[in-house]
């Protein structure tokens, strides 16, 4: 075919058209990738992502964060680019996130004045509040920036000397696991004998009762009805059975308990064949489990009642199901609904209460109005954040809702407790013996194997 003038001027003409197209198509896209920011991440678990918990608290974070990581400056180290790795996920949902790196090597004199003592160490500087972190993860800075973004110092107090549940106790009825959480977010726990203190420390935050097992003095308990006097946060964890003298506190609050033990026929469903565990999937409308949807469960957990009394608002916080009955006889055998001695369901686990502060309370002037006001929260059980169960479902994430509602941090209450993911895979000696046998030796004999038969096919041709 004969290319003519014609022809060649077309083809120059297509060829500048392309090549101004392909020019205009790459400077829009150029324009477009600074205009605009998109992630994707296809990896197991979104571990190039940040958790939601750790973007609904940079959320609610104004203002600048200041992070200075203090890293050797070193090819062979890896530890500047994992820090900056992990802390531009971070600035991608804040871009006012200041990282700035220091080598311990040639600022010596700023290593000890800070008191830095591992290379990676970081100083997580906000709002006048600074934390060091040693072990950088996504949990480990989530929640430094949590306990920075907390106004105040919250404490949480348990009454002990009636055989309640230690919170620094070990064994499977304690709470050791759940406090360790709530201390890692800035939240301090300790324990008080009314014995010992005629009066609640006025420093306060929440007063836990948390299943006593001994009856309760009058004079402890109208220590307890002077706290709520003066307008103290309450949360009260009852088991089924004996109030142990708390019966006036009951009273006071409007709270009546239901006799038995709560039955969730559903249970079984699932494969739980303790016929005294409870299971919850819809919640009240109320802060506490505001876009909760994780379900929860409670070992043997009572129904709850409540009466007008004392100005108490009261909003049902956990509510079984239809199907469920709180069981009055022992839950042995073969187990029915009795409608003569039964409570039907569905059965209300968790209330919680409000009414404005009582006039004989000091409240700070500067404290917001909507705070202004006493909150307590009663559960019929005591199990659902204990050293056995907190891992289950949403207990824990549920355990710290109610803990940040009554401490009125209520920025909190939405943002779920955040794990790194598990990526390691662990095997015991003998399987990993038997892997190495496989691999190293097996498979390569096979594989010799094969090439010397076809080799020797080959040659006989």
């Amino acid at each position: 075919m004969k290319i003519n003038h014609k022809i060649r001027t077309q083809l120059r003409l297509q060829n500048i058209l392309f090549l101004v197209l392909l020019l205009s198509i790459i400077g829009l896209l150029g324009w477009l990738s600074q205009r605009y920011s998109y992630q994707a991440d296809w990896t197991a678990n979104h571990r190039n992502t940040l958790s939601e918990a750790s973007v609904k608290l940079l959320q609610r974070m104004p203002g600048p964060i200041h992070i200075t990581a203090f890293a050797r400056d070193s090819e062979l180290l890896p530890t500047r680019h994992k820090i900056h790795e992990l802390i531009d996920r971070y600035e991608h949902n804040k871009p006012d996130i200041m990282l700035h790196f220091v080598d311990p090597n040639t600022d010596p004199d700023r290593v000890r004045s800070e008191g830095i003592s591992v290379n990676g160490e970081l100083i997580v500087e906000y709002q006048g509040r600074r934390e060091h972190i040693k072990n950088l993860s996504e949990e480990t800075l989530t929640n430094t920036l949590q306990r920075l973004l907390r106004s105040g110092q919250q404490k949480i107090v348990f009454i002990t000397g009636h055989g309640e549940r230690k919170p620094d106790g070990k064994a499977n009825q304690d709470y050791n696991l759940f406090i360790k959480g709530l201390a890692s977010k800035g939240i301090k726990a300790s324990s008080l004998s009314l014995n010992d203190n005629p009066e609640i420390p006025a420093d306060t935050s929440v007063l836990v009762i948390a299943s006593p097992q001994v009856d309760y003095l009058p004079g402890e308990v109208n220590i307890l009805l002077n706290y709520l006097k003066k307008g103290g946060n309450l949360l009260w964890l009852h088991d089924p059975g004996s109030l142990h003298g708390l019966d006036r506190l009951a009273k006071s609050l409007g709270i009546s308990f239901v006799p038995g033990t709560i039955v969730d026929p559903t249970t079984q469903m699932l494969g739980i064949s303790d016929p005294s565990f409870a299971l919850v999937t819809g919640y009240g409308h109320h802060p506490v489990v505001q876009d909760f949807t994780y379900m929860t469960i409670y070992p043997r957990a009572a129904g709850l009642q409540h009466f007008e009394i004392n100005h108490w608002k009261a909003s049902v916080l956990l509510q079984t199901v239809a199907r469920s009955w709180s069981e009055t006889s022992k839950l042995e055998g073969s187990i029915a609904f009795d409608k003569g001695s039964d409570t039907p369901g569905p059965l209300t686990i968790g209330f919680a209460l409000t009414r404005p502060q009582p006039k004989t309370n000091k409240t700070n002037k500067k404290q917001d109005a909507k705070e202004k006001n006493q909150r307590v929260i009663v559960l019929g059980d005591g199990d659902f954040i204990s050293n056995t169960y907190l891992g289950n479902q949403g207990n824990q994430d549920l355990g710290y809702n109610i803990v940040n509602w009554l401490s009125h941090d209520d920025n909190f209450i939405s943002i779920p407790s955040t794990t790194a993911p598990d990526t390691e895979l662990v095997l015991e000696k003998r399987t990993w013996s038997l892997l190495g046998l496989v691999f190293l030796i097996v498979l390569p004999m096979i594989l010799l194997s094969s090439g010397i038969v076809i080799w020797l096919k080959r040659r006989k041709r």
